[in-house]
């Protein structure tokens, strides 16, 4: 089932499904009136990976790691499919980049989950984007990456939610990011040092991992940074995810 989030002409949150013909009913079978389209979740927490594609690790000149690397992007940073990337003013950024992610939402709380079971925990996937400036990456924010990739609206989500049953193996989607139809990275998740059974087995490890939260499993090669020159997001392009089987997740891009 393709599961989407949205709002109706009364602006009441409603959950429906997508038909294989393109349209969209409720969960409970009546018409959906779709207003507007919202991302699927609304994240109990969102844990990114660092560094989890062998292609990408190689493009930035870092060494495969041993274990997943863990950071974090405030919940508050999500957005929804077709709103804006707002290029920070306040706070400002003169290198925001795009990442094409999977993202896995966990469907029960769970802790200490072996790998052989983590699949079981899963409510769904959806693309995500895990935009970042750069240089509050690199050169102001003190080795920590939250400051650089939490400012609002730099975590879209969406367009839906497929569920599990139509995704038995995640290991084996293509993923690609086009800026204004340019196809900018283009893989496949097989290429991920850490596959998704191994994530969550790591994050719930003495660690509780509540239903709801996302995980984004890293991006591929073809980030902005690694091209010469560096390919920045600009107001006026258009960044769109596209997952197999899942779908196409596109946010034009403007200043706060």
């Amino acid at each position: 089932m393709k599961i989407i989030r949205y709002l109706d002409s009364r602006q009441q949150v409603q959950h429906g499904s997508l038909l294989p013909d393109g349209t969209a009913q409720r969960l409970d079978g009546g018409v959906a009136d779709i207003h507007k389209l919202l991302a699927p979740v609304e994240p109990a927490a969102v844990l990114c990976i660092g560094l989890n594609y062998r292609q990408h690790a190689a493009e930035t000149g870092a060494q495969v790691p041993e274990f997943p690397v863990l950071f974090l992007k405030n919940p508050a940073a999500v957005q929804n499919p077709g709103d804006p990337i707002q290029i920070p003013t306040h706070l400002p950024s003169r290198k925001v980049d795009y990442e094409c992610e999977l993202a896995v939402v966990i469907g029960q709380t769970c802790k200490n989950v072996a790998r052989a079971d983590a699949l079981r925990y899963v409510r769904g996937y959806t693309c995500a984007n895990d935009v970042s400036a750069r240089d509050w990456q690199k050169e102001w924010g003190g080795g920590q990456w939250c400051r650089a990739k939490g400012f609002d609206t730099f975590c879209p989500l969406g367009p839906c939610l497929v569920t599990p049953d139509e995704i038995p193996n995640p290991n084996t989607l293509r993923i690609r990011t086009l800026v204004n139809d340019e196809v900018l990275q283009d893989s496949n998740t097989s290429d991920m040092i850490f596959d998704v059974a191994r994530l969550i087995e790591f994050l719930s490890g003495s660690t509780t991992l509540r239903a709801g939260t996302v995980i984004l499993t890293g991006t591929p090669p073809g980030v902005g940074m690694a091209r010469t020159p560096p390919r920045w997001l600009r107001p006026g392009d258009v960044v769109t995810v596209e997952i197999e089987k899942i779908g196409r997740l596109s946010n034009p891009v403007v200043l706060e």
